[in-house]
């Protein structure tokens, strides 16, 4: 009898918590679904040019990654004159955090005017809202030793290492005569610094210069796309299956126009149709958007795409509908893009 006792009571419980464990299931799918948590937009952030009024962060948006209209009617959302050392900021780069609350900005902190080996630095920016930013600078040559021939450092960008449990920012550095290479250093814990030594990310097979790295994770490997002066000059894409070292290069062309380019910007569609590649032709003052569902194979979309502004090395970033309406209400548009 007590024995018949105990094997109902056991029943009961897992039941219970089979009960339960359902119920859970079902509310993180329903909490998953919600529209609230939803990618349902695209944040565009880019400067427009190389006049020092031009060199500062714009924002655009769209709801479908294909039609884009400024935001503030095209004007700074982020003063570059309290963020830099230079007055001026190119080449943003904008992330969602792990916690996918926190954003992370990061920048060239450069006026052209000044010369293109004229900067050392790169901007640092951290936000909660996508509003409001707190913002620090790292000065290559000041914070590093063995920098002494640096003249510049280029287009940052960041990535999260999840092995390491760290943001990891890579960039170009230009050391005296030697070209271009693509470095890479972990963010500490507050994003305002770099708590590790620039360590080189990408060998190039020919020593030759690179730029604009764009790293994507797909199927377990990194995607680095970057721009290359050697063979084919323009977007190059190079693989790896670790974050932090052996990349080889696989394509040596990866635009789909003759016209030289540079900044490739690499964002998902929130309805699952692949990848948006875009890039900035900038002889033509333009920029071209490509589509691919396995980012190797890529095909023209810009008959798909307007803008109202005409946006230099920029970055796409999937947002919410929260986040969209936010974003509105500080910097309302005269007509909504649908």
């Amino acid at each position: 009898m007590i024995k018949k006792y105990i094997f109902q009571s056991l029943c009961v419980v897992l039941s219970f918590s089979q009960m339960h464990a359902y119920g859970q299931q079902q509310q993180n799918s329903s909490r998953e679904k919600s529209p609230k948590n939803k990618f349902s937009a695209y944040l565009f952030t880019y400067f427009t040019g190389n006049r020092k009024s031009e060199e500062a962060i714009r924002f655009a948006y769209s709801t479908n990654g294909y039609k884009f209209k400024a935001l503030n009617d095209n004007k700074e959302v982020i003063s570059s004159e309290k963020i830099s050392t230079t007055g001026g900021v190119r080449d943003p780069h904008i992330l969602r955090g792990a916690d996918g609350k926190t954003f992370y900005m990061v920048a060239t902190d450069m006026i052209s005017a000044n010369g293109w080996d004229s900067n050392r630095a790169i901007v640092l920016m951290k936000s909660t809202d996508l509003i409001n930013w707190t913002s620090s600078v790292v000065n290559f040559q000041q914070r590093f030793a063995g920098n002494e021939a640096l003249k510049r450092a280029w287009a940052p960008q960041t990535i999260y290492d999840s092995k390491a449990g760290k943001y990891m920012i890579y960039f170009s550095l230009k050391h005296g005569n030697d070209p271009d290479k693509i470095y890479y250093a972990y963010a500490n814990e507050d994003f305002t610094d770099l708590e590790t030594e620039p360590k080189q990310l990408f060998f190039s097979p020919t020593n030759s210069g690179a730029i604009d790295a764009d790293i994507v994770e797909k199927d377990g490997l990194f995607h680095l796309f970057f721009k290359g002066e050697s063979g084919k000059p323009g977007i190059k894409l190079a693989l790896s299956d670790k974050l932090t070292e052996g990349y080889e290069l696989k394509e040596e062309k990866v635009q789909q126009t003759t016209d030289p380019v540079e900044g490739a910007g690499v964002f998902k569609l929130n309805d699952g149709k692949g990848y948006i590649l875009m890039y900035d032709l900038y002889t033509k003052g333009k920029y071209q958007f490509t589509q691919s569902s396995d980012l190797r194979n890529f095909h023209v979309i810009d008959n798909e795409v307007t803008m109202d502004f005409h946006p230099r090395h920029g970055t796409v970033l999937p947002i919410t509908k929260a986040e969209l309406k936010r974003l509105l209400k500080k910097w309302p548009v005269s007509e909504q893009v649908k």
